[in-house]
């Protein structure tokens, strides 16, 4: 099968086989505090302050080993 008809397959079905139906929390202890602090910038910014978003590795696809 060529690359092109498995590409038309998974769009007529709207498969995304890359995609995880799961959420991986980290091992970091410290996590519940940095994501509290993240969300806080979002929730209540300081005064005058752009809140910006930036994923870091957009071209890298993780894949538990």
């Amino acid at each position: 099968m060529s690359w092109h008809y498995i590409a038309r397959v998974w769009r007529e079905e709207s498969l995304k086989p890359r995609r995880s139906g799961t959420f991986k929390i980290s091992k970091d202890p410290a996590f519940a505090e940095k994501v509290a602090d993240v969300i806080g910038l979002y929730l209540a910014p300081p005064g005058g302050a752009v809140v910006l978003s930036i994923d870091e590795k957009t071209q890298i696809v993780c894949h538990e080993r």
